[in-house]
């Protein structure tokens, strides 16, 4: 009653359940299944990983850019639950430094589902690094009740969900 009367607004409360969107276009496959064991063993964090079908990665979620590497080849999204999502774009990429990497966000930015994040050239990737295949993990699974996720096969960037989490 008396915020009402006195116009005071409660402060924005965070979500509790949130669908994390695909960032790419291409194959969604498991985590485990990348070929390098600081994602295929989770030490970052559980996700999925893509393997795309094209160099333009948009935000999985509504949120905000809480890291942009130098060299572009990752990004740190916090979103409106709180969870902290790292889309890593191609695996040994780091040793490209940014060459074949354009980033359209910055940090601090707000960002919203299918928003484009970075543009990247495949063929150099493919060329030049591991392999192209983008993992994209929650790093404070700490803050997590549930990962649920989707089957893997062919997912759209902005459109197809790969999976729903809920936060303690």
């Amino acid at each position: 009653m008396f915020k009402k009367l006195f116009g005071l607004k409660k402060e924005k409360e965070l979500k509790k359940d949130e669908t994390i969107f695909a960032p790419l276009s291409g194959k969604m496959i498991a985590l485990e299944e990348v070929p390098d064991p600081v994602f295929s063993q989770k030490m970052m964090g559980d996700g999925i990983a893509i393997e795309p079908a094209e160099g333009v990665v948009v935000s999985p979620v509504e949120g905000e850019v809480i890291q942009l590497f130098h060299t572009k080849h990752a990004i740190g999204i916090r979103s409106i639950t709180g969870a902290e999502i790292l889309i890593h774009i191609g695996l040994e990429t780091v040793s490209m430094n940014g060459e074949g990497f354009e980033a359209h966000v910055k940090e601090g930015d707000k960002v919203n589902v299918g928003d484009k994040l970075i543009s990247c050239d495949l063929e150099l990737i493919k060329e030049k690094a591991a392999s192209t295949i983008t993992p994209m993990v929650v790093t404070n699974g700490d803050i997590l009740e549930s990962m649920e996720k989707s089957p893997s096969g062919e997912v759209t960037r902005g459109s197809s969900k790969v999976f729903e989490i809920r936060v303690k």
